[in-house]
């Protein structure tokens, strides 16, 4: 695999992993967190699957990236970066959980052209 999509992959599931550990319990509880990795061909396809909160990542609000730092709220640039560098990025909410789709091309570097 090229190094820009391992590089891809880790920050965004990173990032995600991040958020639903951070914010998508409110309890003390066990929870269980499923990642499935699989190729469609030449397409990298990571599977996050939780038991959070609801929580759609797709729907998050696009950050102002060109407003001064000092002016920037915190937060909201993990998604932004996912949106950047993944393909393909897709939510749905099945029996209770909260699954997360990813894809990236493989070929080309990673560029889906």
């Amino acid at each position: 695999m090229a190094p820009e999509i391992a590089f891809a992959i880790n920050v965004s599931v990173d990032e995600l992993l991040t958020n639903t550990i951070s914010y998508g319990y409110d309890d003390s509880d066990g929870h269980r967190i499923q990642m499935t990795v699989r190729m469609e061909g030449s397409v990298l396809v990571v599977e996050l699957a939780d038991d959070a909160k609801p929580y759609d990542p797709t729907a998050a609000p696009y950050p102002d990236v060109d407003a001064p730092m000092e002016e920037r709220p915190i937060g909201g640039l993990g998604v932004h970066f996912v949106r950047e560098l993944m393909d393909g990025f897709r939510y749905r909410r099945s029996d209770g959980r909260n699954i997360v789709t990813l894809t990236k091309e493989t070929r080309n570097g990673g560029s889906a052209a």
